[in-house]
């Protein structure tokens, strides 16, 4: 067969859109906007970069990635190579004088939209739920009236859930409605990496400048600074002078930040000095509601009966139900069929597993925990909060905890909707237990031999 038949430039264009919507616009950028395709051949496709340090970069980061969608795509296991080929530079020299007016040019065209915003990230676009109503009214509001109120505002939840989309659209509407107040949006490890690059070339002035003299500061994923203490120094001190001139900050979190122990207490007592909003994985109706918006905005028809398929099977969080969703439209685009029940269950087999073992642990637990407890595992969800409920509903949280990578949040939600501290009070009492009776960590490390073998069993 010839090379022109193994043609995967589709497939790699489909890869780019897919993880396009997984990064924010600065990253996606900086290691795909250079990532381009060169040629392919059976089951291999080779893609060039400008440079080595380039390939290395993106094999580390993001090779893993981009197979795993090439692989889902193609239905093979896909080879990826590099090669390298530096861009050339086909200009002629220019003289002074058009040197001159090219800065000219440059300073007259109107800037374009900065990088680090994705522009699809707006409030029109997120899906409103029981789930998260709060945390958006709360975004809507702060991006209205910035430095005014809700100052600083911490947003928390686990991964795909929306804190990006709420953080992305308080800027897009502030840049779109207060064009004159200058924002800086970054992640934690975006501002650390930077900070760590200033302190080497001594430029630390620069550094607090830039983040010290903006009217709104929006920091993304603020657990990545655990440990790294002088970089919550820096932002301690950031975060004073911005709160002294009532300039807005708005943080997110993949929990809630009591959670964070490798804080400082000053820097955790600084976020929790102002509103602290969480998001919730969606109920069945709003992931219908995601799914429909998706559509819309892809311009792409499926039916209710796959629409519904997609809700009951993938329930984690908005970023799966997504992915889910663009694989389909993927498949259909690409192979020219529409997308059936039956095609739906196919694609997604995957993904129903990987829903199905996630949500299954957390009701495993509850099942074995209230068998030994002669309890119902819907007495642990219920309202009841007798002696005879309480504590084995304590030591299930408490399993949850060390047995799941669910945040107290997510816990208390599979609980009957029950706050975190809640959960972090049970873990503090069931901890307590283990250290004044040996016995009771006998009984959990029982109960945990027991869950494990009641998911084999059921698998």
């Amino acid at each position: 067969m010839d090379a022109q038949d193994w043609n995967y430039e589709p497939f790699w264009n489909e890869v780019q859109q897919q993880i396009q919507t997984q990064l924010s616009n600065q990253e996606y950028m900086m290691w795909f906007g250079n990532l381009i395709y060169d040629s392919s051949h059976k089951e291999k496709i080779i893609l060039s970069v400008p440079s080595a340090f380039y390939r290395d970069q993106v094999i580390k980061r993001y090779l893993s990635v981009i197979k795993g969608h090439l692989d889902d795509l193609t239905g093979c296991s896909m080879d990826i190579e590099f090669t390298i080929r530096k861009k050339q530079s086909s200009a002629p020299a220019r003289t002074a004088g058009e040197q001159i007016q090219s800065v000219a040019d440059t300073q007259a065209r109107p800037k374009a939209p900065a990088s680090e915003f994705n522009l699809s990230y707006t409030f029109d676009s997120f899906v409103i739920g029981d789930n998260n109503s709060f945390a958006y009214n709360a975004s809507l509001a702060i991006a209205k009236n910035p430095g005014t109120s809700y100052n600083p505002c911490l947003i928390y939840g686990g991964v795909g859930l929306g804190k990006t989309h709420l953080v992305q659209s308080i800027a897009n509407h502030i840049r779109a409605h207060s064009p004159e107040l200058k924002i800086a949006y970054v992640t934690a490890e975006t501002f650390t990496n930077e900070f760590i690059q200033t302190i080497g070339e001594g430029k630390n002035q620069l550094f607090k400048n830039k983040y010290r003299k903006v009217d709104v500061l929006l920091i993304d994923d603020i657990h990545f600074l655990q440990k790294k203490t002088q970089t919550q120094e820096e932002l301690f001190h950031t975060f004073n002078a911005l709160y002294d001139s009532n300039k807005q900050m708005v943080f997110t979190c993949d929990r809630p930040v009591s959670e964070l122990k490798e804080l400082t207490a000053r820097l955790r007592s600084r976020f929790e000095r102002g509103l602290n909003v969480d998001l919730l994985p969606p109920d069945y109706e709003t992931r219908i509601a995601i799914l429909k918006k998706k559509c819309e905005i892809q311009q792409f028809s499926i039916s209710n009966d796959v629409l519904e398929f997609i809700s009951r099977t993938v329930n984690t969080n908005v970023r799966d139900l997504e992915a889910s969703l663009t694989k389909l439209i993927a498949y259909s685009r690409l192979l020219g069929k529409d997308i059936t029940p039956q095609i739906a269950m196919e694609q997604l087999k995957d993904s129903y597993s990987v829903s199905r073992e996630q949500s299954y642990t957390i009701e495993s637990i509850q099942k074995v925990v209230a068998e030994y407890f002669n309890l119902s595992h819907i007495d642990l969800k219920g309202k009841k909060r007798t002696k005879a409920v309480a504590f084995p509903r304590q030591v299930a949280m408490f399993i949850s905890r060390k047995m799941t990578d669910l945040s107290t949040t997510e816990i208390g939600y599979e609980f009957g909707g029950r706050d975190h501290t809640t959960v972090m009070h049970a873990c503090q009492r069931v901890d307590s237990r283990i250290q004044a009776d040996p016995t009771m960590d006998s009984i959990i490390q029982r109960l945990m031999r027991q869950i494990k073998e009641y998911r084999k069993s059921s698998r």
